[in-house]
């Protein structure tokens, strides 16, 4: 586990758009949270670039990632948004750069590839977060979602607990390991790739948008083919943003989908975590040790910077 330095007031943090194009109105909003913090900005020299549904070509939105490690003045780096793209950068990233300059590197959605890819190629701690236009930007950023980002000024020992949403437990048991997973239909993307999920020993979070319970009941049997669940240390579920059927269409629900995949495993499995595309969304270090528990129906996570 290679952990990042914390940020200080006054740093430079980075914003890089590895996948879709951000909009920029809401990006420029986002910003003015980001000075809010005691923060200076840099944009990455392509993010307002657009070839189609991507931020710029391949070769400018790689260029963007290197640029932001290699450049000693910035202290952390922020996905603008997600989309689509990550995944079509991650065999062309030097992750020996990443390696010589460890730093703080933010995001979620499309970005799971990418944390996937960076932590098991470098053992960096990356963080599961919202972004500068997808939701920094908005109108209806929590406060909690706010809150969040204290967490990467100095060592913060998170907990999660029914004070911030009902939690049910779908499998019994407590179990410790660190923190890996993030956007569901990403991590079966990684599957057959040499960024395959590792999910030995691991707190598996999955959490999508927009996904009918049939599919996502396609991605957790895919899971459960390639055997994922079968020694992982626990499942924690994140927020599945409107996972309804299609009105008048026949179909199982998002829960009786979850118990069909969770109940019968023998780790603890528990759901109704505010992490995901969701309001307020709680962000969290992946690659960081934590324990799950549904005895006390709690997710404790280390820090995630040094």
């Amino acid at each position: 586990m290679l952990l990042p330095k914390r940020l200080h007031i006054g740093d430079t943090i980075g914003i890089i758009a590895p996948a879709s194009p951000p909009n920029l109105e809401n990006l420029e909003k986002g910003i003015i949270f980001l000075k809010s913090l005691g923060l200076h900005v840099k944009l990455g020299k392509h993010v307002t670039s657009t070839y189609g549904y991507l931020a710029g070509t391949d070769q400018k939105r790689l260029d963007d990632v290197h640029d932001m490690f290699r450049d000693n003045s910035i202290s952390g780096i922020i996905c603008a948004s997600g989309g689509y793209g990550t995944a079509r950068l991650a065999s062309q990233i030097d992750y020996d750069v990443i390696m010589k300059n460890p730093k703080i590197f933010w995001g979620y959605s499309d970005i799971t590839f990418l944390h996937t890819a960076i932590r098991q190629q470098t053992d960096l701690v990356t963080f599961h977060g919202p972004m500068v236009s997808s939701d920094i930007g908005t109108k209806d950023f929590a406060t909690l979602s706010k809150k969040m980002f204290k967490q990467t000024f100095e060592p913060t020992h998170l907990a999660y607990t029914e004070a911030i949403s009902p939690l049910q437990v779908l499998s019994d048991g407590e179990a410790i390991g660190p923190l890996v997973g993030g956007n569901l239909s990403l991590l079966i993307s990684t599957l057959g790739t040499k960024f395959e999920i590792n999910t030995s020993g691991k707190l598996l979070v999955i959490e999508d948008i927009g996904e009918e319970p049939y599919r996502i009941d396609s991605y957790l049997n895919q899971l459960k083919m390639t055997r994922k669940f079968d020694d992982a240390a626990g499942i924690v579920v994140g927020d599945f943003n409107n996972a309804i059927p299609k009105e008048g269409k026949s179909s199982l629900t998002l829960e009786e989908v979850l118990q069909d995949y969770f109940a019968d495993l023998n780790i603890p499995v528990m759901s109704g975590f505010k992490i995901g595309h969701c309001s307020p969304h709680f962000s969290v270090p992946l690659g960081a040790m934590a324990k799950l528990s549904s005895v006390d129906k709690t997710l404790q996570i280390q820090p995630g910077v040094q």
